[in-house]
């Protein structure tokens, strides 16, 4: 029986145990184990779970499986891996230890079943740009995290797909300049991550709703925030690959030159031609000003590197250079949280209590001061009516209209806002709909009136 390239050991004995119709812990007990499996706080074994392996029990493993042990040596990346705690000793049992690894994935079952013959589950090593299946138009999802999906389905999001086909082309590109691949990738991912956090304040953003409600399986509803954690990765792939894209042209960083004064320094503007030039890169040619003044962030830093190269003699850094004069460091900060931590604050905050919905609080200040003026200026005008009129009947009736409309405007203002933030947040038109008790088409229908007024 051949392992799966790439396979974690663990998920290769799980299948023997499957072929053979034995339980996990029968195939197991050929080893001795120096620790226990490690789990995750709800008691359920780590998916992501690896088993190290001495010479005798490799030995074991090749016999157990009929293939030959060049083949489990090329297919499994732990094969050769050495624990101290597994020093090799003359005619020992087979022994093993547990260990936490990474990045793996749950692999494609469809390839899985292409590989043995059977739809089976398969853990495999896989960085992050080697996520898409693209013969089977699904995202692999990380196996560190205690939740019941294996993969995203891509076939509403085919733009994400294209983006792992442009990535082989982005790669050679690192090759050729002499760049490491991961690096390159692991700021880009970075960059495009701080602006998912930070896309609940973008008005004009629809392309990120959109693609994380296709890839939620059409409407990602009241686990929104479930779906923000587990989706991202997938939903912002085709940015990330844009933006590592232009992070490698030498046009670009002649750009960032340009806008910071050259031999002249002067502060980054707002409007400078790289921030705006990247922005079109990613199809959002207003999002330019926005990631300008993200001070301290990702892009901004490579920026600073960038024009400290430029500026020191040679134009590349010396044999003790700090870290901020090295383009494709990431500091620690600005590393995007993993999938499984950012489930278990997603648990923390539903299990917290008074906790209200969370895309509220993800409403930019400015946004949430217009609001709450809205609605206190609603609540003024509505408790003068409730003062002694004086006059004739019908000039007390009239003031009463007329104050009832103008409150009434005011909280008509407050939705409409209200339906805006939701919507930029990534709630879907029908929630939204729905919460405001109007059809989905009146819904579309106000907000293109509000952006047409805001474009205006």
């Amino acid at each position: 029986m051949p392992p799966v390239a790439g396979e974690t050991t663990l998920s290769f004995l799980s299948r023997i145990a499957a072929r053979y119709g034995l339980d996990n812990k029968a195939v197991l007990s050929r080893w001795q184990w120096h620790n226990h499996p490690p789990r995750h706080d709800s008691g359920a074994r780590r998916a992501d779970a690896e088993v190290l392996l001495d010479t005798a029990g490799r030995r074991v493993l090749t016999e157990l499986c009929g293939a030959r042990e060049e083949t489990l040596k090329r297919a499994l990346p732990s094969w050769a891996r050495e624990d101290p705690k597994l020093a090799d000793r003359e005619g020992g049992a087979a022994r093993g230890v547990w260990r936490v690894v990474g990045p793996v994935v749950f692999g494609c079952r469809l390839c899985a079943a292409r590989r043995t013959g059977a739809a089976v589950r398969v853990v495999r090593y896989a960085q992050r740009w080697e996520r898409v299946c693209v013969r089977h138009g699904c995202w692999m999802l990380d196996a560190d995290a205690d939740q019941m999906l294996e993969h995203l389905d891509l076939r509403g999001v085919p733009e994400v797909v294209a983006a792992r086909r442009r990535w082989s082309g982005v790669a050679r590109r690192a090759v050729r300049a002499g760049v490491d691949v991961g690096e390159v990738f692991g700021l880009a991912y970075a960059v495009v991550a701080r602006w998912w956090e930070g896309a609940y304040g973008w008005e004009r953003e629809e392309i990120w709703p959109r693609r994380l409600h296709r890839v939620a399986g059409g409407n990602a509803g009241s686990d929104l925030e479930w779906w923000r954690v587990v989706g991202r990765d997938a939903v912002i792939f085709p940015e990330v690959v844009a933006v590592a894209d232009a992070l490698l042209d030498p046009g670009m960083a002649q750009r960032v030159w340009a806008d910071s004064g050259g031999e002249r320094p002067r502060p980054l503007p707002a409007d400078g031609e790289f921030c705006r030039r990247l922005g079109e890169r990613v199809g959002r040619p207003w999002l330019g000003p926005l990631v300008a003044v993200d001070h301290g962030g990702p892009l901004l830093a490579w920026m600073g590197a960038v024009i400290r190269l430029r500026r020191r003699p040679g134009g590349r850094p010396g044999p003790f250079a700090r870290f901020d004069e090295d383009l494709w460091w990431v500091r620690q900060e600005h590393q995007p949280a993993a999938m499984a931590a950012g489930l278990r604050a997603v648990s923390k905050e539903r299990k917290a209590p008074g906790s209200g919905t969370s895309w509220r609080a993800a409403v930019p200040a400015e946004q949430r001061f217009l609001i709450e003026n809205l609605l206190g200026d609603a609540e003024e005008q509505l408790l003068q009516l409730r003062g002694a009129q004086s006059g004739t009947t019908a000039d007390a009736a009239q003031y009463l209209l007329q104050g009832l409309g103008r409150g009434l405007e005011l909280l008509d203002q407050a939705l409409l806002r209200v339906m805006v933030a939701a919507v930029s947040a990534g709630v879907g038109m029908e929630e939204v709909a729905r919460w405001a008790r109007m059809s989905v088409d009146e819904a579309a229908e106000v907000f293109g009136s509000y952006r047409d007024g805001e474009d205006r």
